[in-house]
């Protein structure tokens, strides 16, 4: 149904933008559009528009054969629900970003997003968030789009991610689609576990590759969780240092402890969701039993810590951080059960 709405709004723009020609130019401010029936006399015979005549106040105008529009008019988008100074702010930043360049993509955008079933409102804030978004060509949003749909993002969910994370419209396919196959062939994730992912934490496909392909692999062999409890509380949601200092805070603690081989551990180790998920004031109380001062020394020591082994190992050669990756890879797929031992 907000399809439906979206297309007919748009529809209902386009008529009317594209009798403007015919008129006098409007200025914003005074927009007084003309009613939808006086757009409609383009479509009617070539003998019912020879009764259209200037009035006695009207310039001598002749009628022009109308030409596509390709760009956005400011009682355009006044009429495609936009507020006055909504509208301004749109074709002022059109005008002046790279040149007046994302102008003649603006009327693509706007098409897409609304007929993706956004409102006024929602493309604004949209915009705002990624105001890239405006030298998309149509091509390209309308085949990510696609994209996203063929990765399970149905409706409803892809409209939240669109609103929430709207650079992924401007990420190539090319990069979504590695994510995804990391996801599916190297992080062993199902189908349906990397849509939820996507879903939940779309952000992701701007991610470098290193460091989420570490994050994995600190999360599912130094803390021994399995695929299904990293979805649930939404792991990819966070950077690999905020999992490392909560976890290694809990570990030094006494809190925390690596599964062995068989997956068992001698004190019960809280779930990821509870320490993840929570905010600093509750993992500290609930989780950790510490207080914020204790929290605040150790991630400093910690922060020192990591810049040391940076420094010293630095110096890795390729083929042996790939060796490395390789076993801890053929490792996982043993556990998982997919490689025979």
């Amino acid at each position: 149904m907000g399809t439906r709405l979206a297309a007919r709004q748009i529809l209902r723009w386009t008529v009317i933008n594209a009798t403007s020609s015919v008129f006098r130019p409007l200025q914003f401010g005074s927009c007084h559009l003309q009613p939808l029936c006086t757009g409609c006399r383009l479509f009617c015979s070539s003998t019912s528009q020879k009764t259209l005549r200037p009035t006695q106040h009207s310039h001598d105008l002749s009628v022009q054969p109308s030409s596509p529009v390709t760009e956005l008019s400011l009682c355009s988008l006044v009429d495609m629900g936009f507020t006055d100074s909504q509208a301004q702010q749109i074709h002022e930043y059109t005008s002046k970003f790279k040149g007046g360049g994302a102008a003649k993509h603006a009327l693509s955008t706007l098409t897409a997003l609304f007929v993706l079933g956004l409102n006024p409102s929602s493309v604004m804030k949209l915009l705002e968030k990624c105001p890239e978004l405006y030298t998309v060509k149509e091509s390209q949003l309308q085949r990510r789009i696609g994209n996203m749909r063929k990765l399970g993002l149905v409706e409803g969910s892809l409209q939240r991610v669109v609103s929430h994370y709207p650079q992924i419209l401007i990420v190539p396919m090319k990069a979504v689609k590695s994510v995804v196959m990391f996801l599916r062939e190297k992080c062993l994730f199902t189908v349906q576990q990397v849509t939820d992912i996507l879903r939940d934490s779309p952000a992701i496909v701007s991610e470098n590759m290193v460091q989420l392909e570490y994050k994995f692999q600190y999360v599912y062999f130094r803390m021994g969780i399995k695929q299904a409890e990293m979805v649930k509380s939404r792991l990819f949601r966070f950077t690999l240092d905020e999992v490392r200092c909560r976890h290694c805070f809990l570990e030094r603690r006494g809190l925390y402890q690596t599964p062995d081989k068989k997956g068992q551990t001698i004190i019960i180790n809280p779930k990821l969701d509870s320490i993840l998920v929570f905010d600093k004031d509750i993992f500290l109380t609930d989780v950790a039993n510490a207080s914020a001062e204790e929290y605040e020394v150790f991630s400093k020591m910690l922060a020192k810590e990591w810049q040391e082994e940076e420094r010293q190992h630095g110096s890795i050669e390729a083929d042996s951080v790939m060796m490395m990756m390789m076993m801890r890879q053929r490792r996982m797929r043993r556990l998982e059960g997919k490689v025979d031992t």
